[in-house]
């Protein structure tokens, strides 16, 4: 009797076909996905500009770190109108400016970290810089601090903030309108409280006292107010930008957006849009790297300072650095130590409650 192929050999193939089909469908599972990461990492990669900072300043010029561990970065805000900014902010001003600048000293235990805010209306001697054209931008006395950038780009602020601090910056981080409003929604909105109404004068942003959770639009604006709340001058501004930035951070943590692997994207993505870095964070595997050493830094324990200053003998409408404190202050900082009582009191304040200084004559300045 014969037997029937079909028989025996279906069963058989049909198995094999079902081994083959599977294993096509894992290789296809695994390269798509291994396409996909590389496709988000060259994406997220892509969207980062960088500096290298010791060509653009040159080794020789700058100051010796002294704790190896601790890291001190310098976050830079950005008020270019150019590209989607202009959508965000439609005064009529050309270049751009460090609107904000806040030196972050994390300490060797990474247990806390200290921000230091460095008023824009500061004047300060100007090192001799390199353009990014490779021109020379000489050194210049009582020139404004947010002027820096202007003429000069990021690497020359990096070079002043050095020169006056005597520390050592590891690390910079520039976020433009664009990025830091696209944070704010990848966040789903930032909460924040106020003791006193923000009145909205000169086309701020107007909120009656208490708790409010704003959008990033309207966080933009929040950090910006100047005139519509206390005093009205950038030393109010100032504490408005260290409070916005200890709310962001904290709902950063409470969302465990660092955990959470499809919201983790979504802010970095956003957040790496409008990002300028130096040349060793300028990858999204640094930044991660950098990012996951910071977690052991709690927003509750940050500190927040402004760099001790007085107002200037000449022109009340400018403030000088007060000597005597800001060098407890950098010494601390720059040997990783609490940073003493006497280092925190500006003899010019800002905030609720303080009064601007009546103006005086304006001599030209660099602005």
């Amino acid at each position: 009797m014969t037997s029937d192929p079909s028989a025996t050999t279906t069963p058989r193939s049909r198995a094999s076909r079902i081994r083959r089909g599977l294993a096509w469908t894992a290789a296809v599972l695994v390269l798509g996905a291994a396409g996909s990461g590389w496709w988000v990492y060259s994406h997220l990669s892509g969207n980062i500009d960088s500096v290298d900072l010791d060509r653009a300043i040159g080794t020789d010029n700058r100051p010796p770190k002294v704790v190896e561990n601790a890291q001190n970065v310098l976050v830079l805000g950005s008020d270019s109108r150019a590209g989607a900014n202009g959508e965000l902010d439609h005064g009529d001003v050309s270049g751009a400016r460090s609107d904000t600048a806040m030196l972050v000293h994390i300490p060797a235990g990474r247990a806390r970290a200290t921000a230091v805010s460095i008023p824009r209306d500061t004047l300060i001697t100007r090192p001799e810089c390199r353009d990014k054209d490779g021109g020379t931008v000489p050194e210049a006395s009582r020139v404004m601090f947010n002027s820096v950038y202007a003429l000069a780009g990021p690497a020359c602020v990096v070079k002043t903030v050095e020169q006056l601090s005597g520390i050592r910056v590891d690390h910079f981080v520039e976020v433009d309108f664009a990025g830091f409003k696209g944070l704010v929604d990848a966040l789903g909105g930032v909460t924040v409280t106020l003791d006193q109404p923000m009145t909205g004068a000169k086309g701020g942003l107007k909120l009656d006292a208490g708790t409010h959770r704003l959008n990033g639009a309207d966080s933009l604006k929040f950090v910006r107010t100047r005139y519509g709340y206390g005093d009205g001058s950038d030393l109010g501004r100032i504490g408005l930008q260290q409070q916005f930035l200890l709310a962001m951070l904290s709902e950063i943590k409470k969302q465990d957006a660092l955990g959470n692997p499809a919201r983790l994207y979504k802010l970095a993505d956003a957040g790496t849009k409008s990002l300028t870095t130096d040349s060793d964070l300028a990858s999204l595997t640094a930044l991660s790297d950098f990012a996951r050493s910071m977690q052991g830094v709690d927003p509750s324990t940050m500190e927040t300072l402004m760099l001790p200053v007085a107002y200037d003998k000449v022109d009340r409408n400018r403030v000088v650095v007060a000597q005597e404190q800001a060098a407890r202050l950098w010494e601390a900082l720059r040997t990783d130590q609490k940073v003493p009582a006497s280092a925190k009191d500006s003899p010019a304040k800002g905030g609720p409650g303080a009064k601007s200084p009546a103006p005086g004559p304006s001599p030209s300045t660099e602005s």
